[in-house]
């Protein structure tokens, strides 16, 4: 099945669920930024619309509806995705608005939410972008869904390890973060290095690697 097809059974569905302002909402606001992020990333992404819920409603801290963009819900997590325009997020916000969109941001992630917002110029202009983040927060969430090896796993943990740190890494480092071995630690970092996902760093004589450096291309690996 094409993108065109899949996204109107899937907006065809949704909409016969819902009645009242639930199906308004969803009649009202699915337009072009919604429907380009299905297109541009969504799709490339997943390539199916499975446990994503478009205008999704859920109660504020204050009991009012509010209608998220797009849901993605599992049993075992819960994503919230806004796609946010410049204009009404930015330029046309006023200060309120500006708190209430922070509070709610805040409530939903005690409710067990995790939220994540999107510019519209990157869905529509920069979705690669989009895709590799996204990509790697539901790699988090979708064991399932990646056949990857142990090492592979390993390998990303390590480039987020240095992301979070923001500095080289040692293999001690990674030794204790993973609790692997020195040895291992040290293959692992010198295989990320074939991969151009490091460099390594030698020391003050430059005899021996003892460090090694992420380098940007990495993420594009996760």
């Amino acid at each position: 099945m094409n993108f065109e097809k899949a996204h109107a059974a899937f907006i065809e569905c949704h909409l016969r669920k819902r009645t009242g302002e639930r199906k308004g909402r969803l009649e009202r606001g699915h337009q072009e930024a919604e429907a380009l992020f299905c297109r541009n990333v969504w799709w490339e992404l997943q390539g199916n619309f499975d446990h994503l819920h478009p205008e999704y409603e859920i109660l504020d801290w204050r009991g009012r509806s509010y209608f998220c963009d797009f849901v993605w819900m599992t049993a075992a997590f819960k994503l919230v995705i806004e796609i946010k325009g410049f204009g009404p997020h930015v330029r046309d916000m006023d200060r309120q608005k500006y708190c209430n969109e922070l509070n709610r941001e805040t409530f939903l992630t005690a409710m067990g939410f995790r939220v994540i917002s999107m510019a519209y110029d990157d869905v529509a202009y920069r979705p690669e972008l989009c895709i590799t983040l996204l990509r790697m927060v539901l790699s988090r969430y979708q064991p399932e869904l990646s056949a990857f090896s142990r090492n592979h796993i390993l390998e990303r943990e390590i480039i987020l390890l240095a992301c979070a740190l923001a500095r080289p890494l040692r293999p001690i480092d990674v030794k204790n973060h993973l609790g692997i071995n020195y040895r291992t630690a040290v293959r692992l970092l010198r295989s990320l290095c074939t991969k151009s996902a490091f460099a390594p760093v030698s020391g003050a004589e430059g005899k021996h690697v003892v460090k090694y450096e992420l380098q940007p291309s990495a993420m594009l690996g996760l």
